[in-house]
């Protein structure tokens, strides 16, 4: 019996001693947060006693570029005459920060700050800008190089200077011109004292047709006289328009015709033509179609 009783006993105490070893775990994870951690023990009871679970990391939030973007006018100008202190932006100071030019600046200014040049801003780099630009230094004009610089050519200097420059290529290109336009006469004379034929008439069949009906109406031809229209170079050749005056007679009546011969430089003559001097819009497209590139006007 005594055995029995000294066995219940110690069984009361157990939980005790459990208790007491519990008590002092929370007074050294109290006074050793670090020793607690790490799993060592005084004492007794292995049970439960493991590292706490890691606490998972919370997402960062995405960048706020919104408030910049839709922050009142005045800002968003503040924000594109920084980015032209900086010169990065030579863009119109119009508060639209989603433009091509407003974007491309912002991204380069990124760029040069190592961060991501995704063209908005953040409330803060929005900041960190306008500090940036207010930090630069201020350009000053050199008075002295803006008093040297020659004030810009009015209109009628301009006028001047082109009238120069047609009238040196005019100059330049005077003597074939004139050699190209007297070969023409030559040849028309030969066909008039030729009474119909020859190669200007073969060449410029409109002007044949026109000195045949002529011939049948009674008129005859005296003096022929040449004007040079245009010349230069054109796809196939030098290109020459040539205003040509014919005196007429007809009885006792004389009055003048004028007549337009264009064609292309050649042996024979090459896209030859013949119109009215009045048919402007017919020259003109002949020269279009010739690509002429004119010396002459």
């Amino acid at each position: 019996m005594r055995l029995v009783a000294l066995l219940a006993g110690l069984t009361l105490l157990t939980p005790v001693v459990v208790w007491a070893q519990s008590a002092g775990e929370v007074e050294r994870c109290f006074q050793n947060p670090a020793a607690c951690a790490s799993g060592g023990g005084g004492g007794g009871g292995g049970g439960g006693g493991g590292a706490p679970a890691p606490v998972a990391a919370r997402p960062a939030p995405a960048p706020d570029y919104t408030t910049v973007l839709n922050s009142p006018e005045p800002d968003r100008k503040k924000i594109q005459e920084s980015l032209r202190t900086l010169d990065k932006y030579n863009g119109p100071i119009d508060g639209n920060l989603q433009s091509e030019a407003s974007m491309k600046a912002i991204g380069d200014w990124q760029k040069g700050r190592n961060t991501p040049a995704v063209g908005k801003l953040t409330p803060q780099e929005a900041a960190q800008l306008n500090a940036e630009a207010a930090r630069a230094p201020i350009r000053r004009i050199d008075p002295t190089a803006q008093a040297a610089a020659p004030p810009p050519p009015s209109n009628a200097d301009m006028l001047k200077a082109l009238q120069a420059r047609l009238a040196e290529r005019r100059k330049a290109a005077e003597p074939k011109a004139n050699a190209a336009a007297q070969a023409l006469i030559r040849d028309l004379k030969a066909y008039v004292a030729a009474d119909g034929k020859g190669v200007a008439g073969e060449q410029f069949t409109a002007f044949a047709k026109w000195y045949a009906d002529g011939k049948a109406a009674g008129r005859a031809i005296g003096e022929i006289a040449p004007a040079i229209d245009d010349y230069g170079d054109a796809k196939t050749g030098a290109a020459t328009t040539t205003e040509v005056k014919f005196e007429t007679k007809q009885g006792t009546n004389a009055y003048s015709q004028c007549l337009m011969f264009a064609w292309i430089e050649g042996t024979p003559r090459k896209n030859a033509q013949t119109f009215s001097c009045d048919d402007v819009a017919a020259v003109e497209k002949w020269k279009t179609e010739q690509a002429l590139k004119s010396a002459w006007r």
